[in-house]
């Protein structure tokens, strides 16, 4: 959902050093002068170090890409998880708000709180890791959100897909493979969706890969709940499987360990794995070209809309066809 509060020709290039600094004064905040460009590409993130306590992390929004009601929704949920005493990083309020704004940037202020990667191939990480999903989703499905739109195959299959093929972004002599191939893989995911029948919608994180989750000596906490959206619960889920089949079906039984000491897992989402998965891959190649303009992504990404990338995605997509067709991984 776009923000239609933001001049359409707002853009990152004016978000210079002076104006990271400047917006965190004006909410009180007096920075030292550290400040560390944090490794994202949807925001601008910056680590800030403080007179006083303390680095915080300060979010800038990507302009026109959430509306306000979209962001505080993400924010509201977050701190629904924090009541509960669930390891989240909520933003700070000032005045009591959380979305804050200056010379036309939307911003938000976290604490910093670090940690390491978690050793997914440790059968007692999952099952703690799938003990903070299962809490996180049985806040999550209290209500849905309103203002942010689902994981579907609407919003990340279908749409992508025209996007992209009314945007020339796919070398003309691929064209017709991709068109080809990419069609098959969105019949796949409806047939997936068929199988798995009526489940459950809730608020997810949404974006559940090894980055967003920090481990400390008091165990894990997850970062960044921008991708939060509406969703079936496997899709926070799948993200932490990987290798082969039998690895993953191991990896999955040890999260369910966990997950299900606080709330139900419907099998029937399982059918959705390779579904979701699919979803992910088109989406992926959808965002890269959306931000393309960005003058940040040709630098971190060159071998985008190359030949070269276009056919390893057929390819992608071909194997990802046949996987949808497979039994799913695990049968409860």
């Amino acid at each position: 959902m776009l923000a239609m509060n933001a001049p359409p020709d707002h853009s990152f290039s004016q978000l210079g050093p002076e104006v990271v600094l400047d917006a965190l004064a004006s909410v009180g905040l007096e920075a030292d002068g550290r400040l560390l460009a944090l490794n994202s590409y949807e925001n601008r993130v910056y680590q800030i170090g403080m007179e006083q306590g303390g680095p915080v992390v300060a979010k800038f929004y990507r302009p026109q890409r959430w509306s306000d009601a979209a962001i505080l929704e993400e924010h509201y949920f977050v701190q629904e998880l924090v009541e509960q005493e669930i390891p989240v990083v909520a933003p700070l309020a000032f005045n009591h708000q959380t979305l804050l704004h200056y010379q036309g940037f939307r911003f938000a202020v976290f604490p910093r709180q670090g940690g390491r990667a978690p050793e997914l191939d440790r059968p007692d990480t999952l099952e703690w890791l799938g003990r903070l999903m299962g809490r996180i989703h049985a806040v999550g499905a209290i209500t849905t959100y309103a203002a942010r739109p689902a994981i579907d195959l609407q919003t990340f299959g279908v749409e992508p897909r025209a996007w992209l093929l009314a945007h020339d972004f796919i070398p003309a002599e691929l064209l017709e493979s991709w068109k080809s191939v990419s069609a098959q893989a969105i019949a796949g995911v409806e047939r997936c969706y068929a199988r798995a029948g009526d489940t459950l919608q809730c608020r997810l994180h949404g974006d559940c890969h090894v980055g967003n989750v920090l481990w400390t000596d008091g165990g894990p906490h997850f970062v960044d709940f921008d991708d939060s959206r509406n969703g079936p619960p496997i899709q926070d889920l799948w993200m932490l499987l990987s290798g082969e089949r039998a690895d993953m079906t191991t990896q999955l039984a040890d999260v369910l360990a966990g997950y299900e000491d606080f709330f139900e897992f419907d099998p029937r989402q399982l059918h959705l794995v390779e579904a979701l998965r699919t979803l992910r891959l088109l989406h992926y190649s959808y965002w890269l070209a959306r931000r393309w303009d960005d003058p940040a992504f040709p630098l971190a990404f060159p071998w985008f809309n190359t030949v070269r990338y276009w056919q390893d995605r057929i390819l992608e997509l071909r194997e990802q066809v046949a996987l949808m067709d497979e039994a799913p991984l695990w049968s409860l």
